[in-house]
């Protein structure tokens, strides 16, 4: 399966402006029960994360393009980005969204169809402790007082090193898909399929290979990543909140 890409103009735009040498590798192609994946590591010694929607003009972004304008001098030190939650029509998340340590969005627990209202459903989010991945009970339970940022989204994938009761081991729905998981060094590990995958395979692709015990699903199908140091800019439909990884070191 070919990716779709950015028009020529954007792509020549944002590697003029962010692959300037200085940014070090943070995504890397794999192959998983033999499917492909382009998995990407925010090192918690290395990177620093930041959530953005809004661009500067204060409309959803919908696309990587926003990114300069929104981030100014932060811009050329970014290691690489992804869609990171579901949203509505309009480009706003659906559930629980924090965004410089301002919450936009309360934490979503209403019922209700399609992947992200099935249970249990999780967050990511970092705080002075770390970057964590949680399902929404847990994270209401044991909420920190001071959250820096936060994207709820759903479902989990794992849970504890177990597959989301509610996911087959390989079932029939298969799409392009991206997920967080956080491993137990404390490194945020975002993924990306390649080709057309099930959930479950998505899964034990966390478990397995990254070693994350607890991953979080972010989207199917509007998947795309930007990752400045290969030259991969994924185009296709418009997208929510982005996730950004900025190289500090």
């Amino acid at each position: 399966m070919i990716r779709p890409i950015a028009p020529a103009g954007a792509f020549l735009l944002l590697a003029a402006c962010a692959s300037n040498g200085s940014i070090d590798a943070a995504c890397r192609d794999i192959r998983f029960e033999g499917s492909r994946f382009t998995v990407c590591r925010a090192d918690p010694q290395k990177h620093e994360l930041m959530l953005v929607d809004k661009g500067k003009d204060g409309r959803p972004m919908r696309d990587f393009t926003g990114l300069e304008p929104r981030l100014g001098p932060r811009y050329p030190r970014i290691a690489f980005a992804m869609n990171a939650g579901m949203f509505d029509a309009s480009g706003l998340p659906i559930g629980y969204y924090v965004e410089d340590g301002a919450e936009q969005k309360p934490l979503n627990r209403r019922p209700g169809p399609g992947n992200f209202h099935m249970q249990p459903n999780g967050v990511f989010w970092g705080d002075a402790k770390g970057w964590h991945v949680a399902t929404t009970d847990d994270f209401a339970k044991n909420k920190p007082d001071h959250v820096r940022f936060a994207t709820q989204s759903g479902p989990m994938l794992l849970i504890d090193g177990q597959l989301h009761p509610k996911l087959a081991e390989n079932g029939t729905s298969l799409q392009v898909r991206n997920a967080v998981g956080v491993g137990l060094n404390g490194s945020a590990w975002f993924a990306i399929s390649n080709e057309p995958v099930s959930f479950g395979r998505f899964a034990r692709l966390f478990r397995d290979r990254l070693a994350a015990p607890d991953a979080l699903y972010l989207d199917g199908a509007v998947s795309r990543l930007w990752d400045p140091v290969s030259d991969r800019l994924d185009g296709g439909a418009p997208i929510g909140p982005i996730v950004v990884a900025f190289q500090t070191r």
